[in-house]
């Protein structure tokens, strides 16, 4: 599996899209269940898609969001991730959604984990919609190349939930949904931009190494079909 790429001449179109379908597939697992899940990435590049999808007219009262990661910081620290989504997503109409950190002011990042899983175990299983980002270096979620719980978060056969993560290019500790946990979302996206994002892509798609790249591991064994999202 290498993905079925959908592209858009700018970034704006990619948002409205993207926010569109997300849309589509919330309203219809209301609609058929009753409730609908919704895992987020942070960075900058979701910004633009998380203010479309605010002004969607959904029942957001029935839609539970969370993150795919999160950096072991408090939600009014400016890199975290629940900072970007509370800022830019949880408002207007998605102010109603129901939002499950995965940070939590305990004394350590295992314990938050512990915590995190717990809190997460009634969404999600499978996810309605999640929607991954990628790194210059390959990474996605808290997949790091060469992270310290790497081999953990890439097992399939590995149970749902929260890991931590410590690498070289994550900055901070790291809490992560497993690979088991994003692979099987009814909708699996991923969404990138520029030329450079699409470059590395290649790059990924050409090679094996799971570890180098740890987004070859969504490109070749996710459980959904892989929906890249890329605008210039």
């Amino acid at each position: 599996m290498t993905g079925n790429l959908h592209e858009f001449p700018d970034a704006a179109a990619l948002a409205a899209s993207l926010a569109d379908e997300v849309a589509a597939r919330l309203e219809t697992a209301i609609r058929e269940r009753g409730a609908a899940s919704l895992a987020v990435s942070g960075g900058s590049t979701p910004k633009r898609f998380f203010e479309a999808l605010a002004t969607r007219d959904i029942d957001w009262g029935r839609v539970s969001v969370t993150l795919v990661d999160e950096r072991f910081v408090p939600a009014d620290n400016p890199r975290s991730n629940h900072l970007l989504v509370a800022t830019h997503l949880l408002k207007d109409k998605a102010a109603a959604a129901t939002f499950v950190p995965l940070y939590y002011n305990v004394p350590s990042i295992e314990d938050a984990a512990v915590m995190a899983t717990e809190k997460t175990a009634g969404i999600g299983n499978p996810f309605d919609v999640a929607i991954l980002g990628m790194g210059g270096d390959g990474h996605t979620a808290s997949f790091f190349p060469h992270g310290n719980n790497l081999d953990r978060a890439l097992d399939l056969s590995a149970p749902r939930g929260i890991l931590t993560m410590q690498a070289e290019g994550a900055g901070e500790e790291r809490l992560t949904f497993s690979f088991a946990s994003l692979s099987d979302a009814r909708f699996l996206a991923l969404h990138i931009e520029g030329q450079g994002k699409k470059d590395v892509l290649e790059q990924a798609k050409a090679g094996s190494d799971e570890t180098e790249m740890p987004i070859r591991a969504v490109l070749n064994r996710a459980a959904s079909p892989l929906e890249i999202y890329w605008a210039p």
